[in-house]
C-alpha cells in the first residue's frame, strides 16, 4: 500500500472520507478507501457540542486510538491543536503519533477567527521538529470564516506555513474554479480542499488539487437519511433497503478482535 504521502501525489486527487465513530470508519474502510480522516464537527456533534472551541480532543484521541488498528492510514483533525502553547501541541501530535496517526489537520483559526499567523507557524514548526514523519496539512481559514478572504492572503499565509514545515495546505470554502487554479499554481505543496456540489473530484483534480475531503457531509447525509427512513416509515413507505444489521454486526465482531487479540 501507498505511504500517506504518497498518495498526494498520485494521478488523481486523495478522496479522504471522514469519520466520527469506528462504525462509520468501518464502512469506509471496507468500501475500499486507503485513508480515512476524522471529521471535529462530527465527532463534537455527537456528543451534543457544537464544532470547535476546542471540544473535540478527548473524543477525538479516543477514536483515533481505535482506528488506527484498522488497514488504512488515520489522518486526525485536531482543530487548532486544542492549545495555543505550540510545545502542547507537538506533545498531543506526538501521542497520536504513538498510536500510529499519519497525518494531521491543523487549523490557523481559533474560536472561529484567523490567529497571527507566526503564532500558527510556530505550531507547525514545533510539530514537525517533534513528529518528522507525519503529515501536517496546516488548514487557512480566511475563505472559511471570511476574514481578509481573497486570494493573496491565502496565499501569503500558505507560504509562511509551508516555510515552516507544512506538508500540505488546506483551503475549505475555496470552490472558485480560477481561485482554486491560482492556489494551486501558487503554493509548492498539495492543496486540500472540501468536496462541494459544483466541481466533481476529477475536476478539482484538473484544477491543481491533490486531496479532497468529505469533512462533515457523510455525517450530516447520515443525519438526514435517518430522518428520511423513519419519515418515510411515518408516512406509510416501505422501509427503505440498507447494509444488512448481520454484516454490519460481522465487522464489528472482527474489529473487537482485533482490539483484544
Amino acid at each position: 500500500m501507498a505511504t500517506f504521502r504518497e498518495l498526494h501525489h498520485t494521478t488523481a486527487p486523495l478522496l479522504l472520507p471522514n469519520a466520527w465513530d469506528v462504525g462509520s470508519a468501518l464502512a469506509f474502510a471496507t468500501a475500499g478507501f486507503t485513508a480515512v480522516g476524522t471529521t471535529s464537527f462530527g465527532i463534537a456533534a455527537s456528543a451534543g457540542l457544537p464544532d470547535g472551541g476546542r471540544s473535540s480532543k478527548a473524543a477525538t484521541t479516543a477514536l483515533v486510538a481505535q482506528l488506527c488498528r484498522l488497514p488504512v492510514h488515520v489522518t486526525a483533525d485536531i482543530e487548532d491543536g486544542y492549545s495555543d502553547d505550540p510545545a502542547e501541541v507537538a506533545e498531543l501530535v506526538a501521542q497520536l503519533a504513538t498510536l500510529g496517526v499519519a497525518g494531521v489537520n491543523l487549523e490557523d483559526s481559533t474560536g472561529g477567527h484567523l490567529v497571527d499567523p507566526a503564532a500558527f507557524a510556530n505550531k507547525v514548526a514545533a510539530v514537525k521538529r517533534r513528529s518528522p514523519a507525519v503529515f501536517v496539512n496546516a488548514r487557512v481559514d480566511n475563505i472559511w470564516f471570511g476574514e481578509q478572504a481573497t486570494v493573496d492572503a491565502v496565499l501569503l499565509r500558505a507560504g509562511v506555513y509551508a516555510d515552516a514545515g507544512a506538508d500540505g495546505i488546506f483551503v475549505p470554502g475555496l470552490v472558485v474554479p480560477e481561485d482554486i487554479q491560482i492556489v494551486t499554481a501558487g503554493i509548492g505543496l498539495p492543496v486540500n480542499v472540501l468536496a462541494h456540489p459544483s466541481l466533481t473530484v476529477a475536476e478539482l483534480g484538473d484544477l491543481g488539487v491533490r486531496r479532497v475531503s468529505s469533512g462533515s457531509l457523510p455525517y450530516r447525509a447520515a443525519v438526514d437519511a435517518a430522518v428520511n427512513v423513519v419519515s418515510a416509515l411515518r408516512d406509510g413507505k416501505q422501509a427503505p433497503a440498507a447494509t444488512p444489521y448481520w454484516e454490519m454486526q460481522s465487522r464489528l465482531v472482527s474489529f473487537s478482535q482485533r482490539l483484544t487479540g
